[in-house]
């Protein structure tokens, strides 16, 4: 069972979740339970994690939103060709919106967890917001810096990073 748009203030964990990956079928977000992932920056740098961690059970999801300076304009089939030109094969989700009525639920669910909110509001601030999910499926931290990103422990807790990738078509 999925916490959707009208049921998801009621979720305990993200397990309870699913969303349209970038082909467009629906993914339960259960799939991620027990897996380390993490995200850095960029597409290479998410490439080159992916491909050094995978088989330690690293599982990036990358979900694209146009909401920042509308700088994911392209759709699902460009962002996916634009990622594999860097060799990127972690998991990418379909675009979504993440603040407002809009917002995909679990969005709106993650902001609203005690250590997923913001400073400044709980709107999503920039393209490269992370969470960090423990093996329970609960927000740890939320936008954490880039240092923190390099520098947490994989074998730690089972952690998961959710990213906005911008993506900059030329």
């Amino acid at each position: 069972q999925c916490a959707q748009a009208s049921d998801w203030q009621s979720a305990k964990s993200i397990y309870e979740f699913s969303a349209k990956d970038i082909d467009g079928n629906e993914v339960s977000l259960e799939k991620y339970r027990g897996y380390v992932c993490k995200t850095p920056v960029n597409y290479t740098q998410f490439a080159k994690m992916h491909a050094t961690y995978a088989e330690k059970g690293l599982r990036i999801l990358g979900f694209p939103c146009n909401q920042f300076g509308k700088q994911e304009p392209g759709t699902e089939a460009e962002i996916k060709d634009f990622a594999k030109g860097y060799n990127a094969e972690f998991d990418l989700f379909s675009k979504i919106d993440v603040n407002g009525d809009s917002a995909h639920p679990l969005w709106k669910w993650l902001k609203e967890q005690p250590k997923g909110k913001g400073t400044l509001g709980n709107n999503i601030k920039w393209n490269f917001t992370k969470f960090l999910i423990d093996r329970e499926g609960q927000v740890v931290k939320s936008d954490l810096p880039i240092m923190g990103l390099l520098s947490y422990p994989l074998g730690h807790h089972c952690v998961t990073w959710w990213w906005y990738p911008r993506v900059e078509h030329v």
